[in-house]
């Protein structure tokens, strides 16, 4: 599995490449994230570990794996993760909107699992100041 995690690091994907921009080095509020981290029998897109948020990066094929999406979920939670899904569609056309999203999660008070995932609706825009 680590060599898989090792994989998908040096393959990100235009979208995850582009979070990582924004999440790299403590970009968003001071907060450490990594990426591609092994948690149960999964692989996260992203993780700050500090406050067990996992961010996954969802594009086309998750239409057609919802159900095994809800169960992944659900199994992050039962680790005590919050996760957080964006679609590839908002990372490109609004990524202040969902640099904001995420660092109002981080900010937010102690963790709690939700009982299904936080999803950023698609086409949802938000007017913040740049996150440079």
């Amino acid at each position: 599995m680590r060599e898989r995690a090792r994989d998908l690091r040096r393959n990100m994907t235009d979208a995850e490449n582009r979070m990582w921009y924004y999440l790299r080095n403590r970009r968003l509020g001071g907060y450490k994230f990594v990426r591609e981290h092994i948690i149960g029998h999964y692989i996260a897109d992203f993780v700050c570990r500090e406050k067990k948020l996992v961010i996954e990066v969802d594009g086309g094929q998750h239409m057609d794996a919802v159900e095994y999406d809800r169960l992944r979920t659900n199994d992050l939670e039962d680790c005590g993760y919050r996760v957080l899904r964006v679609w590839n569609d908002e990372v490109f056309k609004n990524i202040h909107g969902v640099m904001d999203s995420i660092l109002n999660l981080l900010n937010s008070s102690p963790i709690q699992t939700p009982s299904s995932p936080t999803l950023l609706p698609q086409g949802r825009r938000e007017q913040i100041s740049p996150i440079d």
